[in-house]
């Protein structure tokens, strides 16, 4: 549904998402964010093709504080849109993050320019290329047999916990941060790690790796820092958890039909 290949840059309209700092416009019948215009408004950024005409992303400034409608949040439209959509809306929400904080070169600090062909800011006076920032990081239930390793952050929101993260530093292999990061924050050793899915996470430009680990130890230690607390929850027993669409939900609800009947 959403390719990725650039229309030409004289292509006047299309699909148009609009956002701006504080969510995402809802289109014309109020049920999704995409509206079909003639012309796309100045400033405009093509993303690809939806349904095979051509789409792009018109950041606005303002919000309700200016007068202009409140729009509900990106995270508001990932839980109630299909992964085509999703995938649609976290490409239009790194974009625009990108090309606002792109416009200099990192370099010399001259003004960039976008390329039409690609998503990359060009310097003409030094010829560096800037592409839109992503972010690598791990994303792990730890298991020990039917049990699940959940913690908190002081970030969430009351009572919920949620599998445990961490970016992916310079120089280390994945397996290697999944082990460095639950050592970390709960104090658990990790033996056995399996690849479960990806998810772009574009809050701000996250790919988010999802990972099971089974523990070889049971004592936790949280760090006090990014962790508040964490505990072993059983399948029929669990905490608040995060959203349904999140990665960490999808690796708690597998583990449970997993071990279910067992």
């Amino acid at each position: 549904m959403f390719r990725r290949d650039m229309p030409p840059e004289a292509t006047p309209g299309g699909w148009l998402i609009r956002m701006n700092d504080e969510g995402v416009a809802p289109d014309a019948a109020g049920d999704g964010f995409l509206d079909y215009v003639d012309t796309w408004p100045h400033g405009a950024l093509r993303l690809g093709y939806w349904q095979d005409e051509p789409v792009a992303v018109s950041p606005e400034t303002g919000g309700a504080e200016e007068g202009m409608a409140s729009w509900p949040a990106a995270r508001e439209w990932l839980a109630m849109t299909s992964a085509g959509h999703g995938e649609l809306l976290a490409t239009a929400l790194q974009v625009v993050r990108w090309a606002r904080d792109h416009r200099f070169c990192g370099r010399c600090g001259h003004e960039t320019r976008r390329l039409m062909h690609e998503f990359a800011m060009q310097c003409d006076h030094c010829s560096l290329r800037g592409y839109p920032r992503i972010s690598p990081c791990i994303i792990t239930l730890v298991t020990f047999g039917r049990e699940m390793l959940l913690a908190r952050s002081p970030r969430f929101p009351p009572r919920r916990y949620s599998t445990l993260a961490g970016f992916i530093e310079p120089g280390e292999a994945v397996e290697a941060a999944i082990r460095r990061e639950v050592m970390e924050e709960v104090g658990v050793d990790v033996g056995r790690v399996s690849f479960f899915k990806s998810q772009s996470w574009p809050f701000p430009h996250s790919l988010m790796m999802g990972f099971f680990a089974e523990a070889t130890s049971r004592r936790i230690h949280i760090d006090g820092v990014e962790i508040a607390d964490a505990a072993w929850f059983t399948p029929e027993r669990v905490p608040e958890l995060p959203p349904i669409y999140s990665i960490s939900r999808q690796l708690i609800e597998t583990h449970r039909s997993a071990v279910a009947t067992r």
